[in-house]
């Protein structure tokens, strides 16, 4: 039989598995992450360490295991989805690999497009959220047009209306002119020191485990200083 609210049909249960077995609150966060040929090398190999180091540590929390879903989106050649959301004990940590251009206006498109289906999900479900987190991570300068503009037109608005926090960080190399404009007027890029991507992701897991337990919300303070991979505090 249908049952209005309840995602069934003729008694059969729609509810993905996930959500079925876990009901806690979930903390959306995803990675939009430059790939590009310039990354080849010493920082690939740091950022997919730094990456298996970020889902290590949140497999390793408890809460943050049940409650924090990360998403990540590659772009090279093109903008890909690497792996939908899931909760780090159902996610496989991926190799990424450097190469093409750095279609950055699309990949921040298409992050838009996902929280927006990964919310419409937690609604249908009836399963609380946290504001969703997005995090952009690149050593270039878009390479397909103006398309950034209206993606950061679209990003500032939402922030501005508390939708999501967007966090911009620009590895060595990077445009920081065009990155200025991309990140939200007040919270400017941050500069990856070196290539600390284990330090970038230890303070991002702990920034979204503390934002997962409820104890602040994301975007909020007292956040983690930064100051171990910025320079700033």
């Amino acid at each position: 039989m249908w049952r209005t609210g309840h995602v069934m049909i003729r008694d059969i249960d729609l509810t993905p598995p996930e959500f079925v077995e876990n009901r806690e609150p979930r903390c959306p966060v995803i990675l939009l992450l430059d790939t590009s040929r310039s990354m080849a090398g010493a920082p690939i190999d740091q950022l997919n360490a730094g990456l298996a180091g970020l889902i290590g540590d949140l497999r390793a929390d408890p809460l943050a295991a049940l409650r924090v879903e990360l998403a990540i989106i590659a772009f090279g050649d093109r903008p890909r989805l690497v792996s939908p959301f899931r909760t780090a004990d159902d996610l496989d940590t991926p190799v990424l690999k450097a190469g093409g251009q750095t279609p950055m206006g699309q990949a921040l498109h298409l992050g838009l497009e996902a929280v927006a289906e990964c919310k419409t999900l937690y609604r249908r479900l009836g399963v609380p959220y946290y504001r969703p987190w997005i995090f952009l991570i690149t050593d270039g300068t878009p390479t397909d047009g103006a398309l950034y503009k209206t993606a950061a037109a679209r990003l500032h608005e939402a922030e501005a209306e508390g939708k999501l926090s967007f966090y911009v960080v620009a590895v060595e190399g990077a445009d920081l002119s065009t990155l200025g404009r991309i990140a939200p007027p007040h919270r400017p890029p941050y500069r990856l020191d070196s290539l600390k991507f284990r330090e970038l992701f230890q303070w991002l897991s702990a920034s979204v485990r503390r934002a997962s337990s409820g104890r602040i919300t994301p975007g909020g303070e007292p956040m983690p200083p930064t100051a171990s991979w910025s320079g700033r505090g």
